[in-house]
């Protein structure tokens, strides 16, 4: 029988970061696959959606306000999608299938089930390791809704691999993933209309981002509903209708394509967990320490598989983490507190740390401040003023707390904000450090000195 130092159930993010620090602790290791290599990020998840954001991005806002430039364009989704099957399979090979061999990682294909705490059976064969790291990943919820098993509807999946542009669509989710595929198809021309349960879209962010951004998204078209209540959906005369309570009204609404995107579920069905001692939440996440040890005390999980948060680099870091710990009995702990996320819509939402309201959930005192990126001059000069930055700090240290972005590249500036809350760094250490001119990086020495003075009133590169 085949016996490892550890076996890895799955093969994306939080796999190869768990895989690659365990070959640098010298470990024989053997990595579970029973689909397609590199996850949800490279295959269905980051990768082909931001390329198909961007590609709708470009399509939409064109010559984007700029006097003296004519750009016309014509959506080919066929074209499209091929391309991002090319990025895609480009990416899978280079960062996944080619890293593996040189590694000495042995690739099994096929079903991992626990039968006991030391060993699983893949395709009819049993093998054995001291240690194991669960890595399954997640795949995609479908809400409960009377009549979703009779009508033919899409998730970010199938979505992604449509050859013609459906004249209309549905969307159901008014978080990341809904948001960024409704825009998407918006923004290639789609008729699209948003569903919303809760009284806000991504109702986990700053209420101000939340209301703002819907606004700009309603602006360029779409129908956003919130409030909804889902009752029911059919299909007739070739197009879907879904019925909700919006409100206290009863409305329907009618389009040619349905999409899901009311987030994703841990994938832990069928892996025998229980004949291993692995206990899992009401959701079937399963459930680790700080360390990312299970109930099981040879076994380790990471990633999406654990449930929220389902971000591509804290799986890889989880990885890391439940691998070190594994192989050296180091007790390293995984830190969630300076995590940051985003919302690739345009404009994008980023967010690290504490949002206003959580702050003074836990009790601390804190003082925010609020600034429009019409104050940002490289948001002038590039003419899209859209968003704002907001930031929270303790009131008496003015340590900062969390900074929350709505702007055209908020996933990319909120990098200071991630130093900032991870080393507990106050609004003089960011002011006192100079920033190139112009960035929209410099949005957060902006709001930073907002607290002090009134920045509208400054000259750019004041201190």
């Amino acid at each position: 029988m085949d016996k490892y130092d550890l076996i890895i159930l799955g093969s994306g993010s939080a796999a190869f970061g768990a895989a690659i620090r365990a070959v640098e602790l010298g470990a024989k290791v053997a990595m579970v696959e029973k689909g397609t290599i590199g996850g949800t990020c490279v295959n269905v998840g980051c990768v082909p959606s931001k390329h198909l954001l961007r590609v709708g991005e470009i399509g939409y806002y064109k010559s984007h306000g700029h006097r003296g430039l004519d750009i016309s364009s014509s959506i080919d989704l066929a074209g499209v999608i091929s391309d991002k099957r090319e990025i895609v399979e480009n990416i899978r090979k280079s960062r996944y299938t080619d890293v593996i061999e040189p590694l000495g990682i042995i690739l099994l294909r096929g079903k991992a089930a626990f039968i006991s705490k030391n060993e699983v059976k893949v395709n009819g064969k049993n093998i054995q390791a001291d240690k194991f790291i669960i890595a399954t990943g997640s795949s995609p919820y479908i809400l409960p809704i009377e009549g979703i098993d009779k009508v033919d509807y899409l998730t970010n999946v199938e979505a992604m691999e449509l050859s013609k542009l459906p004249e209309s669509m549905i969307v159901i989710g008014g978080r990341a993933l809904g948001l960024e595929f409704a825009q998407m198809f918006s923004h290639f021309g789609t008729k699209v209309t948003v569903l919303q349960r809760s009284s806000r879209i991504i109702p986990e962010e700053e209420s101000i981002i939340s209301d703002y951004l819907k606004a700009y998204l309603e602006e360029e078209g779409m129908n956003i509903q919130i409030n909804t209540s889902l009752k029911s959906v059919r299909k007739e005369k070739g197009n879907i209708t879904v019925t909700a309570l919006a409100g206290d009204d009863t409305r329907e609404f009618e389009a040619e394509k349905l999409l899901i995107a009311t987030g994703r579920r841990p994938n832990t069905e069928d892996l025998g967990l229980e004949k291993a001692g692995v206990s899992v939440d009401k959701n079937g996440a399963v459930i680790v320490d700080e360390e990312m040890r299970t109930s099981a005390p040879n076994i380790w999980a990471a990633g999406d598989v654990l449930g929220e948060p389902m971000l591509e680099t804290v799986a890889g870091k989880e990885g890391f983490i439940a691998a070190q710990n594994a192989l050296t009995g180091e007790r390293k702990k995984m830190d969630l507190r300076a995590v940051p996320h985003a919302v690739y819509t345009i404009p994008q939402v980023a967010s690290v740390g504490l949002t206003e309201k959580k702050a003074e959930e836990i009790g601390i005192t804190c003082r925010c401040s609020t600034i429009s990126m019409e104050l940002v001059p490289k948001a002038v000069l590039t003419k899209d003023t859209r968003g704002l930055v907001k930031m929270v700090i303790e009131d008496r240290t003015e340590r900062i707390l969390g900074v929350h972005i709505l702007a055209s590249l908020a996933a990319d500036m909120i990098h200071e904000g991630v130093l900032a809350v991870k080393y507990g760094m106050t609004l003089d250490d960011i002011i006192d450090t100079v920033h190139v001119f112009p960035t929209m990086t410099e949005a957060v020495k902006l709001v930073a000195q907002s607290f002090r003075r009134d920045i509208s009133k400054m000259s750019c590169c004041a201190e």
